[in-house]
């Protein structure tokens, strides 16, 4: 793989192995790996999204949902609109609260849908920790309200509201929120974490992991010497902290990612940790730290355990075909799109196969969907009424 960089972006990712390898001295030779992934992404000034790196589109390193089409936004208002129309008629603020919005596209396909819907939405919230893309949000929603001569009010948060009334949206950020490595070897599970050898950063086997730690699939499997995987410890604390804060309404997020059994199965040997640099895959989590985004796959059922700590309603599963169809996108792109022109709904059936197809986000994505309190905005209704939500729950 050949990808050269400007000379600012070789001294970027040089000042950043820097400060983790003068870390890793600190900490007597051996750094957790969920601390060198909060560093890599979000070190202040440094990180992949706490610097001004390109991120989406052709020129970045990776292409959401979102980005695809404004079908997605608009299919996503099937679930919202009833939720919203609830907390009006209970003469509650109309509110969404978006975390990591990206360029802000799943924000405009929204608004500009329940602007065609004839709702008008009192707020849209955004939690954003890249300044870059929080510019880039601003220029793009603020246009969007201009032009759809909107009363929304659009405000960028530094932290979650507490005893928040409405709907929290989460698109593909639980993925980037760093885990721990562990690996298997001689019957016990152990930390693999982040060392320092001939100035080359590379893995090395810790301390045994408590067994509290570890989910039931690690304490009862069968796994190979060898066998590498995460533990997403603070991914679950944060869900529980949002499901904490939200008082009454939805939340809902679309990410990649398994049920336990699935993630921890004996054959995924290597885990699921990922680097990504200009739509490439890359295995070594260490290339280029502040300039490749890491990911790793989301563990479905810890994440809706650590909800279902916080009293919510109930928590909902499902693959984002199935969560799209539901939602009625089919409908949607016959609204927006005449199939018998070929030139404007070609790019709309690509965007819709992307989607939906099983090779492609279909299956692999999931949507995770909890209430809180629900009936308090729909009165007699729960989450599995809600479009979107109405086909096998596969927690």
């Amino acid at each position: 793989m050949d990808i050269t960089l400007t000379s600012l972006e070789t001294e970027h990712s040089a000042l950043l192995k820097a400060k983790i390898a003068s870390q890793i001295t600190s900490q007597g030779g051996w750094l957790p790996f969920s601390r060198y992934m909060e560093m890599a992404l979000y070190e202040p000034g440094m990180g992949y999204y706490s610097a001004g790196a390109h991120k989406l589109r052709s020129g970045g390193d990776f292409t959401t949902a979102p980005e695809l089409s404004p079908l997605f936004g608009a299919a996503i208002c099937s679930t919202l609109l009833p939720v919203l129309e609830g907390l009006k008629e209970k003469g509650l603020p109309t509110q969404i609260l978006e975390f990591g919005a990206g360029t802000g596209k799943l924000a405009t396909s929204i608004l500009t849908r329940l602007s065609d819907l004839g709702f008008q939405l009192d707020r849209y919230e955004i939690l954003e920790i890249s300044p870059d893309l929080a510019q880039r949000q601003q220029k793009r929603i603020n246009a969007t309200v201009k032009q759809r001569n909107l009363t929304t009010q659009c405000h960028w948060l530094s932290e979650l509201p507490k005893n928040f009334k409405g709907i929290i949206l989460a698109n593909e950020v639980i993925d980037a929120i760093p885990c721990d490595a562990i690996i298997f070897k001689d019957g016990f599970w152990y930390w693999h974490g982040v060392a320092l050898e001939n100035e080359t950063l590379t893995w090395k086997v810790g301390s045994p992991v408590e067994q509290k730690l570890l989910p039931e699939s690690l304490l009862s499997g069968n796994f190979s010497e060898g066998y590498v995987t995460e533990l997403h410890t603070p991914a679950n604390a944060w869900m529980q902290q949002v499901a904490k804060h939200l008082e009454v309404g939805l939340f809902l997020t679309f990410d990649y990612g398994f049920p336990e059994s699935e993630y921890y199965h004996a054959q995924r040997l290597e885990g699921t940790l990922m680097a990504h640099h200009r739509h490439h895959a890359i295995q070594d989590p260490f290339h280029l730290p502040g300039l490749c985004d890491l990911t790793t796959h989301v563990d479905w059922s810890q994440i809706a355990r650590s909800a279902l700590e916080e009293q919510v309603d109930d928590v909902y599963l499902s693959n984002q075909a199935s969560y799209l169809l539901d939602a009625g996108i089919g409908d949607i792109a016959l609204e927006i799109g005449d199939p018998s022109n070929p030139e404007t709904f070609l790019p709309i059936s690509n965007a819709l196969q992307k989607l939906l197809s099983e090779a492609e986000m279909g299956e692999l994505f999931k949507v995770f969907a909890f209430s809180k309190k629900l009936s308090e905005a729909l009165p007699d209704h729960v989450l599995e009424d809600l479009p979107g939500l109405r086909g096998r729950n596969r927690l």
